[in-house]
């Protein structure tokens, strides 16, 4: 069996995905690569609507691709006579809103997923549950209930969720954009430290591009719909990373050069939509 060092390494090759609302084509990826190393955090920045989200959905199990292959650790996930891949523990995934059943408490939240698959006993996933949360810094609200806490504890309540499932692949698709800038800073912090636990591969879309460049491992910058690879920022910041990370001459000269990359694709988006509205 792979150790959590070497699982985990994602590879999209020639993706293409192409949808057909009413009988009219619409590309929403085209021909788009990337490689991801096991244990890499990896960021995807791009226009709104331009593919990221249908990328992470491939990855997930959650729709069907049209041309091209993804594999996990050399195994295909989806390709040629395979267009949609299985759902399994091995992705998990956190969207912009949050999934928590309100009925139960974050540690019931957190073992539901166990329990459901029968990999572990009720008293068994819950103790498991309290122990992950108390790691994440939430030992004192693990027997409260989602409306009794923050917007932030919940959240990190999610990614515990997840993680509890042991993934190799964790997808996050904007989990942050709602928070107010300090809550935000806290919980980068806070995944950070999750992830010099468990080094689990990290596949994150944002538009925040300080967040990008913070959490990451490499900054993958794509282009407006269709979506496809326009350029690889590596970020050589060491870690850990603080708060005062972001006031480094290193950090400005990255968000300068993804920012570039972006801005182009942005405005090429706001001509197609001014285009379409005309």
């Amino acid at each position: 069996m792979a150790t959590q060092k070497n699982r985990g390494a994602l590879s999209i090759r020639n993706v293409t995905k192409i949808y057909d609302p009413e009988g009219v084509n619409v590309m929403a990826v085209d021909n788009c690569s990337m490689e991801i190393a096991a244990g890499e955090v990896c960021m995807i920045v791009g226009p709104s609507g331009c593919g990221k989200t249908t990328l992470l959905n491939a990855i997930a199990g959650f729709h069907s691709i049209t041309h091209g292959e993804i594999l996990l650790d050399g195994e295909l996930l989806c390709g040629p006579g395979k267009p949609k891949a299985d759902q399994g523990a091995e992705r998990m995934v956190v969207f912009q809103h949050g999934a928590l059943f309100p009925w139960m408490t974050l540690a019931q939240n957190v073992a539901y997923g166990p329990m459901v698959q029968r990999t572990m006993r009720k008293k068994a996933a819950l103790e498991k549950a309290r122990d992950m949360l108390a790691e994440a810094g939430l030992g004192d609200v693990t027997d409260k209930y989602p409306g009794e806490v923050s917007s932030g504890m919940s959240r990190r309540a999610e990614i515990v969720r997840a993680l509890i499932n042991d993934p190799k692949v964790l997808l996050l698709d904007e989990p942050y954009r709602a928070m107010d800038a300090l809550t935000k800073s806290i919980m980068h912090e806070s995944l950070l430290e999750t992830y010099d636990r468990t080094k689990v591969t990290i596949f994150f879309i944002t538009h925040d591009l300080e967040e990008a460049i913070f959490l990451g491992d490499k900054v993958h910058v794509v282009t407006t719909r269709p979506c496809q690879l326009k350029k690889t920022v590596t970020v050589d910041i060491p870690r850990p990373r603080t708060f005062e990370t972001q006031s480094s001459e290193e950090f400005r000269v990255l968000m300068e050069e993804v920012n570039e990359a972006v801005h182009e694709e942005a405005i090429k988006a706001f001509q197609a939509g001014e285009r379409e509205l005309a």
